[in-house]
C-alpha cells in the first residue's frame, strides 16, 4: 500500500492507494508545530475508521511546502511505519524545469503538472486555487515553463475582514446571482468571487499570449475551484485529485 502526503500551508492532504487505485484520502490542517507521536495519533484515528493497518504501508511520498513539517514527517514514518519517506523537490520528478532555479518551484506546482501532463498529454494551464492561487504553465513536450503566484481567495477575503472595520467575514460556497450587490454582504461576495474570476480569466489569457501552440487546456484543482469554474470563462476542467495522483505517478519511478 501507498501513503501519499502532500503537506500545503493551510491544510495537508492524505491518501492511500492499493495498486494504482485512489482507497480513500483525508484532509486536516497542517500543524507545523504538531509532534510526531501527536501526528501518529492523528492519523491512526483516520486509518482505524477505514480498518488500514500502518503495517500495510510499504512506501511513502511527500510533497511539503511547510519546512518545519518535514522533521516530524521524516520522524513519524521511521518510527510508526519502519521507513523514511520520499521527498519531492526539483531533482526527483521526470520533469524538464525551465524555472531559472528549478529548486524554487514548489513541490506541489510540479506535483501537479506533472499529473496533469500524465492526463491530458498536451499543453496545459493548471490553476492551483489553495492558500496561494497558483498558475503552471506545461508545454506540449511535457516540460515545466513557469507559472505565476497570486494570493488565494481566502486571504484576499480575511484580508478585507481584518483591514476594514465594518466588513464581516463572507462565506464563499456560493457566488450572489447579481454583480451589483444589494447589502454589505452581497457586495463583498461578489467583489471577492467574480472579481476573484475575472483575475483568474485574465491571467489565463495573458499567460496564453505568451504560449506556443497548440492552445493549451486550462486545468483547475483545489478547494474553490468547482466554484471558480461555474463562473470563469477560461477553465476547460475540474481535476480534484490531482495532487494525489501525481505523487502516485512519481512514486512509480522513486
Amino acid at each position: 500500500m501507498l501513503l501519499v502526503v502532500d503537506v500545503g500551508n493551510t491544510n495537508t492532504v492524505i491518501g492511500l492507494f492499493e495498486n494504482d487505485h485512489l482507497i480513500c484520502d483525508w484532509r486536516i490542517r497542517s500543524m507545523s508545530r504538531i509532534t510526531e507521536d501527536e501526528f501518529h495519533i492523528v492519523i491512526s484515528n483516520l486509518f482505524q475508521s477505514r480498518n488500514i493497518k500502518a503495517s500495510d504501508i510499504r512506501k511513502t511520498v511527500i510533497s511539503c511546502v511547510v519546512p518545519p513539517m518535514m522533521k516530524i514527517l521524516d520522524d513519524y514514518c521511521v518510527k510508526y511505519l519502519g521507513h523514511s519517506p520520499l521527498w519531492i523537490d526539483a531533482g526527483s520528478v521526470n520533469m524538464p524545469i525551465l524555472y531559472d532555479n528549478p529548486e524554487e518551484v514548489g513541490a506541489d506546482r510540479l506535483v501537479n503538472g506533472i499529473a496533469a501532463y500524465h492526463i491530458y498529454k498536451t499543453s496545459l494551464i493548471v490553476i492551483d486555487f489553495g492558500t496561494a492561487t497558483t498558475f503552471d504553465v506545461i508545454t506540449a513536450q511535457g516540460e515545466y515553463m513557469g507559472g505565476a503566484i497570486a494570493p488565494g481567495i481566502g486571504i484576499a477575503a480575511e484580508a478585507l475582514f481584518k483591514r476594514a472595520s465594518k466588513l464581516p467575514r463572507v462565506e464563499l460556497f456560493n457566488p450572489p446571482e447579481t454583480v451589483i450587490g444589494k447589502n454589505t454582504v452581497h457586495s463583498m461576495k461578489s467583489g471577492i468571487i467574480y472579481g476573484y474570476s475575472e483575475m483568474v480569466d485574465g491571467m489565463v489569457r495573458r499567460i496564453k499570449k505568451e504560449m506556443p501552440l497548440p492552445e493549451p487546456r486550462v486545468i483547475a484543482t483545489g478547494g474553490l475551484a468547482p466554484l471558480m469554474q461555474n463562473i470563469s470563462d477560461t477553465i476547460d476542467s475540474v481535476e480534484t485529485g490531482l495532487t494525489l495522483e501525481g505523487l502516485r505517478i512519481i512514486s512509480q519511478g522513486l
